[in-house]
């Protein structure tokens, strides 16, 4: 039986996610940099999702703070000031989850969403066989005609303003930018918060990304993604992988099957008894 050594996976995943001591991320700067080493992470960390995030390799292993002056929340000033930017791809990509994305990686993703020819007549295909809410359509429309626009106006244009409108609305945003077809380029003083993003569409602020995506074959695009994450957590099983690409069956054995082909993973079990395969780093494995 193939067993990875719990203590090296610690001591792995410490490494990853900068829980060693001195090691969290003290400027904005250098969670660029984390972004660039670790290809994509999120920004806050997901419950039941093992991935780095940025308030961890800041605050540390703890609950992001409810308190708006705790140290850790300067994150939050860095994702603003960096939104739209070269620096990183931020959206709501992974589980429909704000994630910070390297733009070496970025091409990967965008070759596995559903866009395929130009983004001013793309999604009408995709509303006319059903795969785009009327909601999605008709923001998207919005900014395809008006420019970046920020929430309030969206609402506005889009004419889902109101009250009972407000789920479907946030839902359609959240799909939108899962998908690759919009994502927050700056923040406006807008709404009685005078806080709100201003969306605009992917293909048209990163014509480069969506050219850089062409060429990339879907199967190639899962094993970069894959190992990407593998690098990340040391370990994982099918279903966490399935549960944080949504990808189907078939297609994520099929990239596992080949990392593990390629020498790249190993099938591991964690413990004696554990009926559920593990695929692991090799340098993890017991000596």
């Amino acid at each position: 039986m193939t067993v990875v050594d719990r203590n090296k996976l610690q001591s792995f995943r410490a490494q990853t996610f900068r829980l060693l001591s001195g090691s969290a991320l003290q400027s904005r700067s250098q969670a660029v940099d984390f972004v660039n080493q670790r290809g994509f992470i999120f920004f806050w960390p997901i419950r039941g999702i093992l991935l780095p995030s940025l308030w961890t390799a800041v605050a540390g292993d703890r609950p992001v703070a409810d308190a708006h002056d705790d140290p850790g929340h300067v994150t939050w000033g860095w994702k603003d000031q960096l939104l739209g930017s070269r620096e990183w791809y931020y959206a709501k990509v992974l589980r429909k989850k704000a994630t910070m994305i390297s733009f070496r990686i970025a091409p990967y993703f965008y070759s596995l969403s559903k866009n395929y020819g130009a983004y001013d007549e793309d999604y009408l295909t995709l509303y006319e066989q059903g795969r785009l809410t009327m909601e999605a359509k008709l923001i998207y429309e919005a900014i395809l005609d008006k420019g970046p626009l920020d929430t309030i106006e969206l609402r506005r244009i889009s004419r889902l303003s109101s009250q009972s409108s407000e789920t479907r609305f946030n839902r359609a945003i959240q799909d939108l930018q899962a998908d690759f077809k919009i994502l927050p380029v700056g923040v406006t003083q807008s709404g009685s918060w005078h806080y709100a993003f201003a969306y605009e569409i992917v293909a048209r602020h990163y014509p480069d990304l969506v050219n850089d995506a062409h060429a990339i074959d879907e199967n190639i695009a899962r094993l970069v993604l894959l190992e990407s994450y593998a690098r990340s957590v040391g370990e994982f099983a099918l279903k966490d992988a399935l549960k944080l690409f949504g990808w189907g069956i078939p297609e994520t054995e099929k990239a596992i099957r080949n990392l593990i082909e390629n020498q790249f993973l190993v099938e591991s079990s964690q413990l004696v008894g554990v009926r559920e395969q593990q695929f692991a780093l090799p340098i993890l494995l017991e000596d």
